[in-house]
């Protein structure tokens, strides 16, 4: 289950942006334009991370508690998760759902821990939304700008309703390649060799290896 890293990294630092380290996200969500929202948040994280050296340095603790009060807020994750996974998922119990859920977690919480110290002199444009006032589900197209070429980062949002109700990140494009999907290739490996039990041990092997400082 390798990953091109400089991909991810890309990936994390772009998720890293779209979370809110200072507003709730619930304060804007009724009536905030989906890219007004991504620039909102994009501002106010990439300076606040600019700010706080522990987290550059991938203290995490403070990676974790960065991901469980703002960044899961901003996303429809079970979403994010089940496309990942693929048709597989319908199949799976909810026990295993929820197992999958925390072992991606895990997978992308020490990739972003890792990710934060490539975030210096960055800043994201935001470019004109192609959608009609009435969509449901958008794409928010952006610029990263800093050391190095420019990168291409786009967001996939959905409206969700009821109860906070707004718009919801369930995937990012890096440079042409959608995250989910990338993540959708390697599960398919091993969801065909070992069923969903195997693609479950198969994360929990490589969080802890991880967890563990060694390289997978």
């Amino acid at each position: 289950m390798q990953m091109n890293r400089r991909f991810l990294t890309r990936a994390i630092c772009g998720l890293a942006a779209a979370a809110s380290l200072a507003l709730p996200l619930s304060v804007f969500a009724a009536d905030e334009a989906p890219d007004a929202m991504i620039k909102r948040l994009s501002e106010e994280t990439l300076g606040a991370i600019k700010a706080d050296a522990s987290l550059r340095n991938g203290d995490l603790n403070k990676v974790m508690a960065l991901v469980d009060t703002k960044i899961m807020p901003n996303l429809d994750f079970r979403r994010m998760t089940a496309a990942a996974v693929g048709p597989q998922w319908r199949q799976a119990s909810p026990e295993q759902q929820q197992k999958l859920q925390d072992e991606f977690k895990k997978l992308l919480v020490r990739t972003y821990a890792g990710a934060l110290s490539q975030v210096s002199d960055q800043s994201v444009n935001i470019k004109p939304l192609r959608a009609d006032p009435a969509d449901k589900e958008v794409v928010v197209r952006t610029e990263v700008t800093g050391r190095g070429d420019p990168i291409q980062l786009d967001y996939r949002l959905e409206k969700t309703p009821g109860d906070g109700a707004g718009w919801k990140i369930y995937n990012l494009n890096v440079l042409g390649v959608w995250l989910v999907e990338t993540y959708r290739s390697q599960f398919a490996q091993e969801i065909n060799s070992k069923g969903i039990d195997g693609l479950i041990a198969a994360l929990s092997s490589r969080n802890t290896a991880n967890q563990a400082g060694k390289k997978s």
